[in-house]
Order: C-alpha cells, then sequence, then structure tokens
C-alpha cells in the first residue's frame, strides 16, 4: 500500500512539473517580434554561385575568421539583451548570407546567453547572395509551414525572395512576412518600381489570406527600402496609418495598418543616412492584430531598439548604431540599422 501511494505521489508531481514547464503561448501571454537587418552577415567561404568577393580572407575587407566571430559575438549580445534579457520570441532577418552563419549565431546564443531558437531560411536569388531568414524560439512556438515568394523585376540585379513563414501560438497561426526590398541604387525615382513590384508580390500574398472574408493574422516585417509614406507602402501594399492612442482609430481584419508610421512621424529611424533619420525597418500587421479578437496591440509597443552600448558616442553619426564597415573602414560593430520591435498580448 505505501509502494503504491509513493508512485500514485511521484506521477502527480511529474504532472504538476511538467504541466508548469510548458512554455508554450496561451491565452494572456505575450509576444515578442523583433526584425533586424544585420548587415553584411558573411561567412569567410567562397561560395561559387553568388559574388561574395568583398567578405573574403583575401578581399579588401580582409574578413577573416577573427572579424567574423566578432561580428557573431556582437549580434548575439543584441539579440540576447531584447526582451528584458530572454531574448526576441521571434525575429526575422535581412542581410545573412546562409543557413550556416545563422547556425553560427544560434549556437552562441545557446552557448553564451542560453537561448534556443529554430531557423528558417531559405536561399535567395540576390546575386550578393544576402538572404532574409527567421528565428523563434524553440519550444515556445510551432512551425507550420514556410514559403518563398519570387519577385520579378525587368532589372538586371534579382533582388530577396519574400519570405512566409506560418508559426502557431497559443492555437492561432501567425502568417509572417520577412521582406529586403530592392535598394535605391540608382536613385529613388529610378529604383522605385522595383520596390512597387515587390510591394505588390507582397501584396498577392496577403489577399490569398484575406479571401471570402477571413480573418487572417498577418505579421509584415523587414526592410523596405522605403518608409511609411512612400508609394510602395502607401498605394501598392495599401498600410495604412495607425494611432491606438487615438480614440477614434478602430482596426478592421482584412486591412494592414503600419505601426512605424506614429514613430516616423516623431522624427525616429531606424537607418541614418546623411544626417537624416530614414524609417526603413518596419512592422505591418492586420487589424486582427490589433485590436480583434487573437491579440491587443499596447499603445507604442513599436519600439526602434538603440540600447546604449552599440550607439555611435560623437562625430556625425552619434546616435546611431555603431557598424561593422563605415565605406572601406572597419569598425567592428553590430549593424547599420537598428532592430525594431513590436508586443501583443494575446487573448
Amino acid at each position: 500500500m505505501k509502494k503504491i501511494l509513493l508512485l500514485n505521489l511521484f506521477f502527480i508531481s511529474f504532472f504538476i512539473t511538467s504541466c508548469s514547464s510548458d512554455s508554450s503561448l496561451s491565452a494572456g501571454k505575450s509576444v515578442f517580434i523583433a526584425f533586424w537587418n544585420v548587415e553584411n552577415y558573411f561567412d569567410t567561404q567562397d561560395d561559387p554561385a553568388i559574388d561574395d568577393s568583398e567578405f573574403l580572407p583575401e578581399s579588401e575587407k580582409k574578413w577573416d575568421k577573427e572579424k567574423f566571430d566578432l561580428k557573431t559575438a556582437n549580434l548575439a549580445k543584441v539579440i540576447a539583451s531584447m526582451n528584458g534579457g530572454t531574448g526576441p520570441d521571434v525575429l526575422g532577418f535581412a542581410e545573412v548570407e546562409n543557413k550556416g552563419v545563422l547556425e553560427t549565431l544560434t549556437a552562441s546564443l545557446k552557448e553564451n546567453y542560453g537561448q534556443e531558437y529554430e531557423i528558417v531560411h531559405k536561399d535567395s536569388p540576390d546575386g550578393r547572395g544576402i538572404d532574409v531568414a527567421l528565428i523563434y524560439k524553440k519550444g515556445l512556438l510551432d512551425f507550420v509551414r514556410s514559403e518563398a515568394h519570387r519577385v520579378e523585376l525587368n532589372d538586371k540585379y534579382p533582388t530577396r525572395d519574400v519570405m512566409q513563414v506560418v508559426l502557431r501560438a497559443g492555437g492561432r497561426d501567425l502568417n509572417l512576412f520577412i521582406n529586403h526590398w530592392p535598394s535605391r541604387r540608382g536613385g529613388q525615382d529610378e529604383s522605385e518600381k522595383n520596390r512597387i513590384a515587390a510591394a505588390g508580390t507582397l501584396r498577392t500574398a496577403v489577399d490569398k489570406l484575406f479571401e471570402a472574408g477571413k480573418v487572417a493574422n498577418v505579421i509584415i516585417m523587414g526592410d523596405f527600402n522605403d518608409e511609411p509614406v512612400n508609394v510602395s507602402i502607401t498605394q501598392t501594399l495599401d498600410a495604412k496609418a495607425f494611432n491606438c492612442a487615438d480614440k477614434n482609430s478602430v482596426a478592421e481584419n482584412g486591412v494592414l495598418y503600419n505601426l512605424a508610421y506614429k514613430k516616423k512621424s516623431e522624427g525616429t529611424g531606424s537607418y541614418l543616412y546623411r544626417s537624416e533619420w530614414n524609417m526603413l525597418d518596419q512592422i505591418i500587421v492586420s487589424g486582427s492584430l490589433i485590436n480583434g479578437t487573437t491579440s491587443v496591440f499596447p499603445c507604442d509597443s513599436f519600439v526602434v531598439y538603440k540600447p546604449e552600448f552599440i550607439l555611435q558616442k560623437e562625430g556625425n553619426y552619434a546616435g546611431s548604431s555603431l557598424p561593422t564597415f563605415g565605406g572601406k573602414r572597419y569598425f567592428g560593430g553590430y549593424s547599420d540599422h537598428f532592430a525594431v520591435y513590436a508586443v501583443f498580448n494575446l487573448k
């Protein structure tokens, strides 16, 4: 009888421990979603399939193992410091060369900070081999599927795919779209058509989720190389400004809202270019994630992440993020972009 009682107590204890250690997202919890252009995160190996000649040990930049290891450590330090020191739940990337560099980065996060992540990546057609990708906390969210949407350009320079990743959180599907739209090479007017093409590709993918009035939880993030007020964002993608502090603001399902718009209007940016702050890095969401049935977006929870330790302290770029390179000059920093993030409270 005593043995049976002890055995029952063991199973009760095991059940309680198992339930209390469940880290999956559920109603009443928040999800911390971030995006970061990490500025040319290349390995040191020559890949003949892409033009990575700028970032090799024998190149002018002398991109060797020492520089790569410092870049990895710097990126890991910033990522680990997010979300109150627990790391983001989901983090989208721009400018990673391949899955291998992400494996190195996530290994560093696990070894040095105890943060474990799964990787979603696919090689893109970009000539330099820089891709978008995503990592998410292991055991917290469930991977459902991913898809790469090809952006067709009438241009000699192919660009990055729009990556769609579906993750399940608290029994709800989150449709995440990670973007790195074509640059402004050749000037804003000349290159704008390429970003409009990328916006059209993204809009088509999003519209499929909203077919027949369906409710879909959409989170779009990226370096758009355009700002919240540009045509590609406001017209082609049709992302509307939203200020949840405005009592007259009502978010509708099936409509996209740009969470970065308010910060832009206040003069904040994620990238400093010729003494002017640009809000190139944005998070755009469907109405269901602002005040719908899925979650509530706390006012002002969209943030340009500027930890003190990455800031340049003097000169023309004081207050901006210390980059790895400034032109040909090596700084050994983090990235030329700040990360951005938003927090959503699940219902």
